[in-house]
């Protein structure tokens, strides 16, 4: 809205100052800044408010090391990062665009769906909350949203570089010519994506079916929403598991989220596209602001979740996080880099496939279950190993900013 007003402003009155909004630079630390306060300063009211009305954490007796100290603790805090979100979202960002449309949708859509999943643990008294079948129904549903979406909208599209040989022609003839003249005019629907460390890595989906015979180029939609469908799931769940001890999931994805940020803008401008020679996505860059106001969201919520917390994000949280860095990554082509940088999410993911699999492997064999994990998700196994919670959360980061830097540097190393 600030974005609207302060346009109308520039245009009609040349007022001072007016342009900077002009910036996506500028609005995205606006933004980041105005979310942290958010988060910090109306935080606090928000947990008194879940005190108020009872919404205090349930916690299962695992026979982990300062578990009781915790029971009471509020939760559903997710609600702090969703609005401290939005708020900032919807006042400075460009609403037409399509890609904050789908991710204001996804925030409200996925943060339903926690909510609803927290509130039946807590007021039906039904530790397991929500339905599994349901949880999962509504991440279908939202993956069939934003593929179709991502497919078939108009302005879902990349700008392709012209041939080798027209580009060096152009720079022969101009040395100085601008980078927007080494791409295409037109602007071209695509199922195109980026596969990390590879040379010449564009792939296209259509390829996975067009072998069998080009004809099925024309149901190439069908395979990217399945692959949507399968990496808003699996993130949203990797997410979800990560929320385990203080600090985990938030710092975690943060870190992810603030690296999909360079991603973002880097491929919403042409020269920086030319100069790494990514591909060029027109009206991406405007996620950017999205991703500062989520940042700093989660930064806030920090100050009351680091241990020990003050209160918990509950699947209102952890779902919504997932879901919205899961729309990120495939919007702006960058979903195949989610195993590294989402490794922290994969591990514990992992590391519950693996238990649950050899245990029931076991007990079928030999008549014993059996495990490969003190206890998971990952982050309990270290607690039964003894280490103190907080430093698993700081090693569980440290991790996180290594895999960071590692996505950041396929920009140029192929």
């Amino acid at each position: 809205m600030l974005y609207y007003l302060f346009e109308y402003l520039e245009k009609e009155f040349q007022f001072p100052g007016a342009s900077l909004f002009g910036f996506i630079s500028f609005r995205a630390a606006m933004a980041m800044i105005l979310a942290l306060l958010i988060s910090t300063i109306y935080g606090k009211r928000i947990i008194r408010f879940l005190q108020k009305k009872q919404m205090g954490e349930t916690i299962r007796d695992l026979g982990l090391e300062g578990q009781a100290e915790k029971a009471g603790t509020p939760t559903m805090g997710g609600l702090i990062i969703i609005l401290a979100t939005l708020i900032p979202v919807v006042l400075l960002s460009k609403l037409e665009n399509i890609y904050i449309i789908l991710l204001i949708v996804t925030t409200l859509w996925m943060g339903v769906i926690g909510f609803m999943d927290d509130y039946i643990k807590k007021f039906k008294n039904d530790k397991e909350g929500l339905k599994g079948r349901f949880k999962v129904m509504g991440q279908v549903v939202l993956g069939l949203i934003v593929g179709l979406t991502l497919f078939f909208h108009e302005d879902v599209v990349i700008k392709e570089k012209l041939p080798q040989a027209q580009q060096q022609e152009l720079l022969e003839n101009n040395p100085e010519i601008s980078p927007s003249k080494l791409f295409k005019v037109e602007e071209t629907k695509s199922t195109k994506t980026t596969i990390p460390f590879v040379k010449n890595n564009e792939f296209d989906y259509s390829k996975l079916i067009t072998w069998i015979s080009p004809e099925l180029k024309k149901y190439s939609w069908v395979v990217f929403i399945l692959i949507a469908i399968f990496i808003i799931t699996a993130v949203s769940n990797g997410a979800n598991l990560t929320d385990g001890i203080d600090g985990l999931a938030a710092g975690s994805s943060a870190i992810v989220v603030l690296t999909l940020g360079i991603f973002t803008f880097v491929s919403g401008r042409i020269d920086f596209s030319d100069y790494l020679n990514i591909m060029y996505i027109p009206n991406v860059g405007e996620i950017t602001i999205y991703i500062a106001a989520f940042v700093g969201a989660l930064i806030g919520f920090l100050w009351y979740n680091a241990f020990p917390a003050q209160v918990f994000m509950g699947d209102t949280g952890s779902l919504t996080i997932g879901g919205i860095i899961a729309v990120i990554a495939i919007a702006v082509r960058k979903e195949l880099l989610i195993p590294v940088l989402c490794g922290i999410f994969l591990a514990e993911n992992l590391s519950v496939v693996m238990q649950v699999s050899w245990f029931k492997y076991t007990k079928k064999k030999f008549g014993e279950g059996r495990r490969i994990f003190k206890m998971s998700p990952l982050h309990h196994h270290y607690q039964k190993l003894g280490y103190h919670e907080s430093k698993i959360v700081t090693r569980f980061w440290i991790v996180g900013i290594l895999l960071a830097i590692l996505s950041i540097v396929t920009l140029k190393i192929r």
